[in-house]
């Protein structure tokens, strides 16, 4: 397990200004993601080294939103007024999760402008709805080019502050969060209001 990327709802501006406002702070290239067909969303990936990525996502217009579980937490976030959303935790093998946890994981798609196509299988976006604190788990299909491969740059995450308990992620996880990353620190705190990523 490794931290894989972070997501981030769209603003009320939509996701190109908020990816470019997002981009122009960290200082690398937002690259248009593609639409997600099975979840009712679309992406804006901000590549950075380590392997790893920010995902600025916002909902589309489409009824597959309000059944997917991807598309209700983003459509609930954007709802808030946007921002960070969840973090998301990298496995070799879901199947190990998909046993502990006691859910199937889930197939995700999506091809970029260029024709590039990214395949995975994702579980716990409802962990995540019904507590943000918590990540959810992918697994990068076999051939599947990571999102992170078109980074420029040496800018990576290097700390991420999370409203909530340790002792509950890492009873979600079956490790401490602390283990999923030799780069990244984790620092928990009280949420003020809603746990989640801050």
């Amino acid at each position: 397990m490794r931290v894989d990327h972070v997501s981030y709802a769209a603003e009320p501006d939509g996701s190109i200004a908020t990816a470019e406002r997002l981009a122009a702070r960290l200082g690398v290239e937002p690259v248009y993601g593609g639409v997600h067909p099975r979840f009712g969303t679309r992406n804006i990936v901000l590549p950075l080294a380590h392997e790893r990525y920010v995902e600025v996502v916002e909902v589309l217009d489409h009824p597959v939103t309000d059944k997917a579980p991807f598309g209700q937490a983003v459509r609930l976030r954007s709802e808030q007024g946007g921002g960070w959303m969840g973090w998301v935790i990298r496995v070799d093998d879901i199947a190990q999760v998909e046993q502990r946890v006691g859910r199937e994981a889930v197939s995700g798609n999506r091809t970029r402008p260029d024709g590039v196509t990214h395949t995975w299988r994702q579980l716990g976006v409802k962990g995540l709805i019904a507590d943000p604190q918590l990540p959810f788990f992918v697994q990068w299909d076999e051939g599947s080019v990571h999102p992170s491969a078109a980074a420029t740059s040496e800018v990576t995450i290097k700390h991420l502050t999370i409203g909530g308990s340790p002792d509950r992620v890492r009873d979600w996880l079956g490790m401490d969060a602390d283990a999923t990353s030799s780069v990244i620190d984790f620092e928990f705190v009280a949420p003020a209001g809603s746990a989640g990523l801050l």
